[in-house]
Order: structure tokens, then sequence, then C-alpha cells
């Protein structure tokens, strides 16, 4: 199916060509204040940079040209923007890194791979179906994947929380990979179970329930997850990977008592663990006070506060700030970097960029006429819109930190591959939606042709 090309399927593939020249440009420009706000002249590397931003994004236009050409052609441009000016503040952290802490570099390799990655994907993933008849293969290697850390030997704590591997010079979180695979299972089950679960049979109170054979099997997973992610005090993801389950659920079922249902067993959840965990003790208090201890517990987000207040509407400059005072500011802090040196303009930029992915994902959903396909963009797109906001909602003190990336932006390899496995899958679904919306069309007028002609010799 994926070979068909529709009539519209040159003018996306233009139009996605034209909206990512113009992302290159900007984070060309972007590069380029950034190395002129230290030196007078155009820095050496200059010129390889731009050749190098460029061949990557042209690297991954061919793969969609040629692998799905009729897909939704505003993605790839909104991700190349992002990822760029992600690379771009990146680079402006390393300025005042000695050269065996810089990051630029190997970041740039990771997104070398998330390309690469996503082109495999697209190449290898050409009917969407074919994934969901593989479903618990995808739920064994997700949950697999989310004990990996655990191990002796092979997984590590780091920053309080056990969510590393290392095999050799590699360290990565399986976690990332995870949280892709077992939305694949749970679009699949969602899919092929959406009656049964929207149609309750035994009652509870004013509200009726599906039966435990049919439930049963889509949260003993979800919970497993849960106190995996819990046990390797992952918070962040597990709130994450809990919305995102209760957003697929109520879009499967349209019932809106799974949503209450999940909101009280969130509001439960979050209470046990204040009591249980004392660094998510740590994180309300530091929410909730941050001036109190300024200097120790409260510095970081003190200092993203600062941040973000001194970047004012247009920002100090690329160069001119000093976001390399937030510890963590190419991870976790990478939002309050750009809104310092960016100003509200640049973080407002941002937030539009990443609204558009999400409002382009869910058009994807909308569009898509299967089930399984439907619910997979839906609960992908979650995925990137819900680890948004939290971590935004966390810098900016609207909810309490929580230790995730923000999406093609911050520096990580593990959640830039999963990430551009997101975008192929999303390509993949919104190709096939194009193809069966042109072939529906075709056998509408070869009817209404046939019609005509039947009418006429009548």
């Amino acid at each position: 199916m994926s070979a068909v090309r529709t009539p519209l399927a040159s003018q996306r593939r233009n139009a996605e060509l034209g909206l990512g020249v113009v992302a290159i440009l900007v984070t060309v420009g972007g590069y380029l204040l950034l190395a002129l706000s230290s030196a007078p002249a155009l820095p050496s590397d200059f010129w390889f940079f731009l050749a190098f931003i460029s061949s990557l994004f042209f690297v991954a236009h061919i793969g969609v040209r040629f692998l799905a050409p009729n897909a939704e052609p505003t993605l790839l441009p909104l991700v190349t923007m992002l990822n760029g000016l992600g690379f771009v503040m990146i680079s402006r952290l390393d300025l005042v890194l000695p050269e065996s802490q810089r990051t630029a570099r190997t970041q740039a390799v990771w997104i070398a791979v998330g390309i690469g990655v996503c082109c495999l994907v697209l190449g290898l993933v050409r009917n969407i179906d074919a994934l969901r008849r593989y479903r618990s293969i995808f739920l064994a290697l997700g949950v697999g994947a989310l004990l990996l850390p655990l191990l002796p030997g092979l997984g590590y704590e780091a920053n309080n929380a056990r969510l590393w591997i290392h095999l050799g010079p590699l360290n990565f979180q399986p976690g990332e990979a995870a949280k892709v695979l077992l939305v694949i299972f749970f679009a699949a089950y969602l899919g092929d179970n959406r009656e049964l679960l929207r149609a309750g049979t035994r009652r509870i109170g004013r509200m009726f329930l599906p039966a435990p054979r049919h439930l049963g099997p889509l949260l003993l997973p979800w919970a497993a997850a849960i106190l995996i992610m819990v046990q390797q005090k992952d918070l962040g993801s597990s709130l994450l990977f809990f919305a995102v389950f209760v957003a697929m659920l109520y879009m499967a079922t349209e019932r809106a008592a799974y949503v209450f249902i999940g909101l009280l067993l969130f509001a439960a959840a979050a209470f046990i663990a204040y009591l249980a965990f004392s660094h998510v003790q740590l994180r309300v208090d530091i929410w909730l006070d941050p001036w109190k201890d300024a200097q120790n517990r409260g510095y970081q987000l003190v200092q993203s506060l600062f941040a973000l207040g001194s970047g004012g509407l247009s920002g100090a400059g690329l160069g001119l700030g000093r976001p390399d005072l937030i510890p963590y500011a190419s991870t976790d802090f990478v939002f309050s970097a750009i809104g310092e040196e960016l100003g509200l303009y640049g973080t407002v930029s941002v937030v539009i960029a990443f609204l558009l992915f999400v409002g382009s994902g869910f058009r994807i959903a909308v569009q898509a006429s299967r089930p399984f396909p439907k619910l997979l963009a839906a609960g992908l797109t979650t995925i990137i819109g819900i680890q948004t906001f939290v971590i935004v909602g966390g810098v900016i003190r609207l909810i309490p930190l929580t230790g995730v990336t923000l999406p093609f932006v911050s520096y990580g390899g593990s959640s830039l591959i999963a990430n551009f496995a997101i975008l192929a899958l999303l390509l993949r679904v919104s190709d096939e939606t194009a193809i069966e919306a042109h072939l529906a069309a075709e056998q509408a007028a070869r009817i209404d042709a046939a019609s005509a002609a039947s009418g006429a010799t009548k």
C-alpha cells in the first residue's frame, strides 16, 4: 500500500521541502549568531555545520519522499526546527565547559542515528497493521525493556533513579523505547476490544465496568509497568505513562467514567508516592517554596526562574546570557535556557511548534479510518504532548518538577531515538490514510460513473 502515490504526494513533499529549508535557515542563523557573540568573524566550522545540518534534513526528506510519499508534510520540518534549536542551545552551553564535558558533538551523532532510525522504521513498517498482529511481542519487549535497569551488573542508578543500563561504552535508557512499544500494544488491544470495554456488564454503584477477562489483559501489564517505574524511582515517566494510558482508554471507549476513575487512582498514587519517597516530598516542598532554600535544594528551580525572568520579551541574545548557571540546563532545563537567551518570543515559539506537532498528530488520528492506526497515532501524539507539558510545567513552576526531557530539544540519545521512531510511525499512518482516502474517492467516482452510464442507457 505504501508504494501508491496519490495526486497530492508531490505537492506534500514539495511543501515539506520548503518548510524544511526554512527550519534549516532558522537553525543555521541561530548558530551563526551564537558564534558571532564570542568572535567577530565566522567560525571555522560554520560551513561544515551548514552542510551537516542540511544533509541530515535532506536524508530524512528523501527517505520520506520514497518510503511515505503521501505523509503529512508538516511533521518533519517541525522536528527539524525543534531539533536544530536544541542543538544550538546545547552548543551554547558548551562554550563555558571544558572540552571533556562538551556534548554538542555527541548530540549531533545521536541526531544522525535518530534520523537513521526514522528511515529504518519507515522501511521496515510498510503496513501499519502488521504491528497489530505482534502485540504480544511488543508487550513482552516493552516490559522487558523496563526491567533491564533493575538487573544487577547491567543497570545503574543516577540522580536518585535507576533508569540506565550500560553496554560497553554505551549508556542509554531502555524505558524510552518501552513507552513506544507499550503504546503499540495498548493501541492493538484497545482497537480489537473497544466495544467490549465500552459496554460494561458489571455494575459498581452507578457505573458499569467490563468483565475482568476483558479488562484484565489491559490493566495487568499497565499496573506492572507503573510498578516497575516506581521501583526505579522514575516518577516522571510513571506520570507520563499513566496519563497516556488513561487518554487512550478514553479515546477508544468514549467513556468519561474511565477518566474519572483514572483521576482518582492518580490522586491516590500521588499521595502514596509523597508518603513513600523522600525525594518526592522534596520536589513538592521545592515547588511550593523554592526560595526557602534557594542556595541548596531550591537552587536549580530558582536559577530557572531567574533565567526566564531576565530573558524578558526578546531575551539576552544567543551567547549573551548565563544559562550555564542552571544545573542540567541541557537536559531538564533547556526550556529555561531558551527563555533567557531568546526571551518570551523564543519560548512561545517552541510551545507553538509543539502545539502544531500535536495538532498534526491528532489530525492524523482523526483522519485514520481503522481503529488500530487511529489509536496508535493518538497514543504516540499524546506521549509528545504530555511529556512537553510535564517538563515545561515543571521548569516554570506550574507543577512539581519531574525528570523527563523536552522532546527533540533536550540532550539525550535514548529520548531522541524514541522520538524519531514516533515520528516515523506517525508518518506511516498518515501515508496509509492518504492512500485509503484516495482509493475510496476513486472507487466512489467509478460507481458514480457507472450509475450515470446506466441511467443514460435506460
